[in-house]
């Protein structure tokens, strides 16, 4: 019998147009919409599905449309299908996703903290100063080393562990430019980041330290899903560490592989991915080729999973 895992999406997956097929056809998504805009008191919902795209893009903003669209997804695969997962795990913002699905966080409390925690990101280092690079086909343990040769005073470390063979670094602009250019050097591919901020990085402490604060008087229930937790790469302990490894969250690396590793030795062999886009089924396929993922955010992807269950 397959053992079942819900991954979310995080920064990046967003689109125009994600989830209105989803409102349009099903009450439960419809039901979701209708919260995010009374919790932050805009209308969310007409971000994500007209855009405009330059809007969607701004961090306070991605954030909790995406998370918004990821359990707007949810709430239809449970109201279609009744699957219960094993756990749940989340990439960097989809962790709140995945702490919603496991009952730990309100939905109307989590869409309010990440507006809060996308305003404190943006604003944590000036445009410009910051800078994020995605490094293709480099050892983990050369690219950190690479990193502490290009600092020379700065910032730049690895922010995103991936998959093998795709590592984001982040950090000061110049920092990651000169580890950009040493990791070329050696015959690797370098992507540049369109973002607005070196997320994951310790120059993301002073949005940490905010977002601790906003998290103070914000209720922790009890998990009734194990949830992997980014910083550790482990299940949250209890509910009493959910506002720590949150708050740690926003300025240390997500450990995503060693996340997927540990979420199939504990024998998850099955994985659906709950909102927009894809990237969450490319990296597991590159860490484990056994470890089937599909990807559910419309009404016939979600038709076609539930028929295959």
């Amino acid at each position: 019998m397959a053992k079942w895992a819900f991954l979310f999406p995080g920064q990046g997956s967003q689109y125009v147009g994600m989830g209105k097929d989803l409102k349009d056809n099903f009450k439960a998504a419809a039901d979701v919409f209708a919260e995010a805009n009374e919790a932050l008191h805009e209308d969310l919902a007409k971000l994500c599905f007209e855009g405009p795209e330059d809007d969607l893009k701004l961090t306070r903003n991605t954030q909790p449309a995406i998370l918004t669209v990821s359990i707007a997804a949810l709430r239809v695969l449970q109201a279609e299908a009744g699957l219960v997962p094993a756990m749940a795990a989340g990439h960097s913002l989809g962790e709140y996703s995945a702490l919603v699905a496991s009952g730990a966080l309100r939905f109307a409390d989590a869409v309010a903290i990440v507006r809060q925690r996308g305003t404190f990101m943006q604003e944590a280092v000036p445009v410009g100063v910051g800078g994020m690079a995605a490094v293709l086909g480099m050892e983990t343990g050369e690219l950190e080393q690479i990193c502490r040769e290009s600092a020379e005073g700065q910032c730049v470390a690895p922010a995103n562990y991936n998959c093998p063979g795709q590592i984001v670094i982040s950090g000061h602009m110049e920092a990651v430019k000169r580890a950009a250019a040493k990791a070329e050097a050696a015959g690797k591919k370098v992507v540049m980041l369109p973002v607005s901020a070196p997320f994951h990085s310790v120059l993301m402490k002073p949005a940490a330290d905010k977002l601790g604060t906003a998290l103070e008087p914000i209720a922790v229930r009890e998990l009734k899903i194990p949830v992997l937790s980014n910083v550790e790469a482990d299940f949250y302990p209890s509910q009493n560490e959910v506002k720590r490894l949150l708050t740690e969250q926003v300025d240390h690396p997500v450990r995503w592989i060693e996340e997927m590793e540990k979420m199939i030795r504990e024998g998850v062999d099955r994985g659906v991915e709950i909102g927009p886009g894809k990237v969450l089924n490319g990296l597991v396929r590159k860490i484990s080729r056994e470890t089937k993922v599909q990807s559910i955010e419309n009404p016939d992807s979600i038709r076609e999973f539930v028929a295959g269950l």
